[in-house]
Parts: structure tokens; sequence; C-alpha cells
């Protein structure tokens, strides 16, 4: 794309009442101090953005209505080409408000602004056209500006400078996912098999514990098992016997709980007998103390003869019951089995002891396969964390060579100037995007006034060769510098003389 402006016509336009400039491919524009020639490359940008030279909005203070003369209209009036295609913009203020017409057209801000922004990128226009503009905008921008036209070295490229043990394993894991998800997994799986490591070594060192705890007991399992059953055996023999006496013996206990409670019976039984047998046999009534006649008298004495014959009945059959239990109880004997107890008592004791011997055997089997397993898994869990380490290592190695190699690239596009793309972390190492201009080993903001323009027209040209965009640049202070190559396209420089009115020159003019 090439863009050339042929004529600026300022109506207006801060101290210029009416002013046209002509477009060579030099225009040189030169005068005292104060005398506008600064006004004519900033109406250029004003126009197309509303923004002075470096792109900053113009404030009240700074816009540029004219201050020592009083004026209708203001209005910027830039013909130009793109492509050798002719397009007429222009931008003014009427009464406060802002006014834009295209080809003449009276046009909305947001019609003039889009058809702008069609034409060029406002950053790619602003650094070809001003060389401060570049390095007046933040780093990332400068340096998304620069790469964008640089291709970022092939995967294959970059692998094929590393060492191969680490481009083989990125070989291997790129064909699945992507540079920045692989640091992603591994960084995640590096955080998580750091935590399980810890975790895996605390266990293995509980189940070592456990296992010191244990008694050291060497038993013959098999051996030891067969002498159980023996035991066993021998218990369930005497428990034989124990149960048969038992029977025995729980009959004979239970013949003298009988034979208890109907003593208790009988005794109480016994008390009840001298009061029946004493009771007084009264010829008066008890209620309403009249005399009863004989048949009454005779009545009394026939209940109390029935009730003495029904209770002596009761009492020999209590008698007859427990004489009857008693003569059951002297057939019987009751049998003693404290020695057969204590026999079973001995044999289960040696038994326990078997038991126990084989139980701590089968715990300390148990705990040392838990600690092989304990150990595996740390193992495990060790070599899966020194795999994302292995990794991640390899993924930085690669971003360092890829901007080893993208760094190179750049640098080769400038003859004179340094440019910086990464800077190390002093924590871990790591390359961290970053952009920084350099001159002969000065960064740009410690250049002089001569150097830092030179220095912005060898960044414009190089953005101006990458991007395949020739457009108009300006030089202020043009004074300052002595000798410069001239920038690709139209040139336009603005140099202070002292005592001079505004003066401008072009090529052809100066031929």
């Amino acid at each position: 794309m090439i863009i050339r402006f042929q004529k600026l016509v300022l109506k207006n336009f801060k101290s210029h009442r009416d002013l046209v400039v002509e477009f060579g491919d030099l225009t040189k524009i030169s005068g005292d101090n104060a005398k506008g020639k600064s006004s004519i490359p900033e109406a250029i940008s004003w126009t197309l953005y509303g923004t002075d030279v470096l792109g900053s909005k113009l404030q009240k203070e700074t816009e540029p209505t004219p201050v020592n003369y009083d004026f209708d209209e203001l209005k910027v009036e830039l013909l130009l080409t793109v492509d050798e295609k002719q397009i007429l913009l222009a931008r003014g203020i009427h009464k406060g408000k802002a006014k834009f017409w295209i080809n003449d057209v009276p046009s909305k801000a947001t019609e003039f602004d889009q058809l702008v922004s069609s034409m060029f990128d406002k950053d790619i226009f602003l650094s070809l056209y001003n060389p401060s503009y570049f390095p007046s905008l933040h780093w990332e921008t400068q340096r998304k500006l620069i790469l964008q036209y640089v291709t970022v070295p092939a995967n294959k490229e970059v692998l094929a400078q590393m060492p191969a043990t680490q481009a083989d394993k990125l070989t291997d894991l790129l064909k699945k996912n992507s540079l920045t998800d692989l640091e992603k997994i591994h960084r995640e799986n590096k955080t998580n098999q750091d935590k399980a490591y810890i975790a895996a070594q605390s266990r293995t060192k509980t189940l070592q514990e456990q296992l010191q705890r244990l008694p050291d007991v060497q038993v013959d399992v098999i051996a030891a098992k067969a002498e159980i059953e023996k035991l066993y055996k021998q218990i369930r023999e005497v428990e034989i016997i124990t149960d048969s006496a038992g029977e025995t013996n729980r009959k004979y206990n239970g013949l003298q709980v009988k034979i208890q409670s109907l003593q208790e019976q009988i005794t109480a039984s016994a008390q009840k007998w001298p009061s029946l047998r004493d009771e007084v046999i009264e010829d008066t009534c008890r209620t309403c103390k009249r005399p009863l006649d004989e048949e009454s008298v005779d009545a009394v004495k026939a209940d109390k003869e029935q009730r003495k014959g029904q209770y002596q009945a009761n009492h020999k059959a209590l008698v007859d019951q427990r004489k009857a239990l008693e003569l059951e109880l002297a057939k019987m004997e009751y049998i003693d089995v404290s020695e057969q107890v204590e026999k079973i008592r001995e044999l289960g004791q040696l038994k326990q002891k078997f038991e126990d011997a084989i139980r701590s055997h089968s715990q300390s089997q148990q705990l040392e396969q838990q600690i092989i397993q304990a150990k595996t898994d740390e193992e495990a869990t060790l070599a899966s964390r020194n795999e994302s380490v292995f990794i991640l290592d390899a993924i930085k190695a690669f971003l360092a060579k890829e901007a080893e190699m993208q760094a190179t690239k750049v640098q080769e596009l400038f003859t004179t100037l340094s440019i910086r793309l990464f800077k190390q972390n002093k924590g871990d190492g790591e390359l961290k995007p970053d952009f920084e201009i350099e001159m002969d080993g000065k960064a740009y903001r410690k250049l002089s006034l001569s150097e830092s323009i030179r220095a912005g027209l060898e960044l414009r040209d190089v953005l101006s060769q990458q991007s395949g965009i020739v457009a108009p640049c300006f030089v202020d202070n043009a004074e300052s510098i002595t000798r410069f190559t001239q920038p690709n396209g139209q040139l336009m420089t603005c140099r202070v003389v002292a005592g001079q009115e505004l003066k401008i020159e072009t090529e052809e003019e100066t031929r």
C-alpha cells in the first residue's frame, strides 16, 4: 500500500487563518519558533484521528481553535491517495460541534472513522508518519506491532535446536496437546504430586513404625495351626464331660431351689395355724352387736371347722411335696467339675498363645506388604512428579530457544538498533515478554534528540518494510540532526530558522 499526501488546506487551524500546503516527495517546513511549523503535521493527524502527532486526544486547552483572532469555522482538508485512489477527507469545528466530510460530502463521525480505519491501522500509520510515535507506545503495543509481521519459528525448527531427550519428549506430547496446555497440565500435576509425595512418604513412615511396635514373633504357622487344632479337640473332650455334668448339676440345683421355696411356704403356713386354731366363737354379731341365735352360732362353728380342715389339707400337701422332692434329691449326686473347668482354662490359654502368634505374624506380613505397596506408590508419585519437572524444563527450554530464534529474526531487520523481546526473571530464571529499544548500548529513553530521531526513523522503516505500507513521514526538529537516511515514501521536515517567517518548500521547487 502506498499512501501519499497531495494537498493540505488549513482554515482557522491554530495560527493559520488560511494556509494551503502542496506536498512533494520532500517538503521542507522552516521558520522561527511560534510560526506554526508543527501545526502543519499536527493538522494531518487531527484530520484523520482528532489527535496530535503522538495520538493523544486534544484537550480544550490544546484544541486547534485559534486564540489570537476571531473565526467563524475551523476546518482542515487533506487530499491524499491510497494506492493511487484519491480521497478528500475533512474535519472541522463549527459552533463547538465537530463536523466531518468525505469527498466534500458531510458525514457522520462513525462513518468517517470507519473509512479511515478501513484504509490503514492507526498505530501503524502514526508509527510510519511520526518517528517519535512508536517509542511513545506502551512496550506491549510496541512488541505486538513488531512481532505481527515476524513469523514465529515453527515447532520443528525450535525442536531441531534442542537437546534430543527434550526434543523427543515434546515431539510426542505436542501431537496431542498444545505447548500452553502441556504447561498447564504438568504444572498442575507437579503441584499435586509434590503434595502426594509428602503424603506417601508419611504413610510409609507410619506403616514402618507400626511394624516396629509389633512383637518380634518367629512362628511356624502350619505347626501352630496344627497345635491349635489339637488343643481344640482336647478342650472339646473335656467340655463333653462338663456339659454332661452340667445337666445333672442344673437338675440338682433346681431341686434344691424348689425344696427351699416349699420350705418357705410351709413356714409361712405354720405361722397362720395358731390364729386359726385359737379363733374364739362369738355369740353376738360383730357388726350390730346383737346376740346370735343358736342356729347362727352353729353355722359360725361349722365355718371355722371347715377352714381348719382346708388349712390342714393345704399344709399337708406342701409338706408332702417337699418330702417327695427331698427323696428325689437324695437319689442324686452333685458332680464337681472344677478340675475339668481349670483344665479347659489352661488349654484355652495355650491355644490363645498360638493364635496370638499367628495373628502377630499375619499383621507383620500384612504391614510388610502395605509398606512395599506404599514404597511403590511413593516411587510412582516421585516418577510422575519428576516426569512433569522434566517436561516443564523442556517447555522452558523450548520457549527460551523459540525466543532466541524469534529475537534473532527481529534483530536481523535492524542495522543500528538492538531490540530486546524478553527478560529473565531473577527468581525462577524464566523468560518473560518484554520490549526495549537500544542504540549503541543505550536505552531509547536515554538517547539524545538526534539519536532518538535516527532510531525512530529506522524503526518506522522496518515497520514499513514488514507491513508493506509506504506512508509519508515527517521529521520534527530537523535542525538537530545533521545526517540521516531518508525514509521511504514522502518526507516532511520541520526546521527552526531564527528570525525567519514560515516557509514551505517542495522538492520540485528546490530543483
